[in-house]
């Protein structure tokens, strides 16, 4: 039989998606499950966005579209980046793709060849490390320990960058921390980063309107314009709108690189569909008090899960500001066993598993972002489920022998 292609021993299977599955055929079993797990924000887009897909059935022009989003699209995005104040972008210095994974993907073919260097903070996303390996390309790690509350300093990143990475990538607000990095934190970032003007930076900011407290999003190129040749935005519709499965991701930035994506996107998937693109539209366009709305909830659930977090005693979890995650580092727990069921932890995979077993609530490993101390928290199962859950991990941790 012929071989596979060598990056196919690159690629894994999401680690997310594991334990979702995990704790989906344990319900199908009978068993209370109560899912932390996978990063879905749990509500769905006000009704014109489903009036717009109707309509756009109805209308449908049988054609292909084009291969950087339609054109009615990267207005509405382009009038969305001006509303967080990221303005003087037009449609030639953007594109849109099949989900901001999509567009990271081809943003990786296009700026790393086999053997240039990626660098990112730890924790991370866990698609970041995926995608590098396909592309073959090295990484350097930027731990952020829980003991920095997850944050990147202007230190690490000047380190960083001496070394010439082809491409710095930035995610805030994180996931999966939650952590949201203030105007101060993003200044002093940004003055780094202009000292070295070959390093392409992408800001992976698809939680941009899940911030709370007040503190606001701040981006580099508010910071230093200049840095707008070298910085691409990158946006998503699936968290701030509930539509994580319709797919719609997009980026800002220099023209090559627009041109870039658009080029891969000519090759991979030629065009986003029309009914996707109409529903996109009205997302962007319409009423937002449902994405507004759902940034109180969020906020009040932080609110909710931190309490219990704080009164765990051994538990550290930096305040999450953003996103809809919580990080705790629950290392207190290795190397002890959970007395009704005599299962021993020696690490944060145990901890998951024992926790799943004995409790029935479902969280990822910290080991799937880079940080085997912590473990994620996703906070957007529904309501009435939220406090019991919490209440649950609080009685594991006090079993522990």
């Amino acid at each position: 039989m012929p071989r596979l292609a060598s990056r196919i021993g690159r690629a894994k299977p999401s680690a997310i998606m594991q334990v979702a599955e995990k704790a989906k055929r344990l319900k199908a079993e009978g068993r209370d499950i109560i899912s932390f797990s996978i990063g879905v924000p749990n509500f769905l887009p006000g009704p014109h966005v489903y009036e717009a897909a109707a309509n756009a059935l109805t209308h449908d022009s049988g054609q292909y579209g084009s291969n950087r989003g339609a054109d009615a699209l990267i207005d509405a995005f382009v009038a969305h980046m001006g509303e967080i104040g990221l303005t003087g972008y037009t449609r030639a210095n953007c594109a849109a793709g099949i989900g901001a994974k999509h567009v990271i993907y081809n943003l990786a073919e296009a700026l790393l060849d086999e053997g240039d260097t990626i660098a990112f903070p730890t924790p991370y996303w866990t698609s970041y490390v995926d995608i590098a390996e396909i592309v073959n390309a090295k990484i350097d790690l930027l731990p952020c320990p829980p003991e920095q509350n997850y944050k990147l300093t202007p230190a690490q990143l000047d380190a960083a960058l001496a070394k010439k990475p082809r491409v710095f990538l930035f995610n805030n607000p994180s996931n999966p921390t939650g952590m949201v990095y203030s105007k101060d934190e993003i200044n002093a970032l940004a003055d780094v980063l202009v000292k070295y003007p070959d390093t392409w930076v992408i800001t992976d900011d698809i939680y941009n309107r899940m911030v709370f407290d007040g503190i606001g999003y701040h981006n580099f190129v508010h910071a230093r314009p200049e840095l707008r040749e070298r910085v691409i935005f990158i946006d998503s519709l699936s968290k701030t709108y509930g539509m994580p499965g319709w797919r719609v991701g997009f980026m800002a930035g220099p023209e090559t690189i627009a041109q870039a994506v658009v080029t891969m996107n000519s090759n991979h998937i030629t065009n986003l569909p029309e009914v996707t693109t109409a529903a996109a539209i009205a997302a962007l366009t319409g009423p937002q008090d449902v994405p507004r709305q759902k940034n109180v909830e969020f906020q009040a659930k932080r609110d909710q899960v931190m309490a219990v977090m704080d009164s765990i005693p051994g538990v550290k979890c930096p305040r999450p500001q953003g996103a809809f995650y919580a990080f705790p580092d629950i290392s207190a727990a290795f190397g002890r066993t959970h007395g009704p069921t005599g299962l021993a932890i020696g690490n944060d995979v145990d901890f998951c598993n024992a926790l799943l077993e004995a409790k029935g609530v479902a969280c990822v490993p910290g080991s799937a972002f880079g940080e085997p101390r912590a473990l994620r928290i996703s906070y957007t199962c529904p309501t009435p489920q939220l406090q019991p859950g919490l209440e649950r991990f609080r009685e594991f941790f006090a079993e522990l022998v």
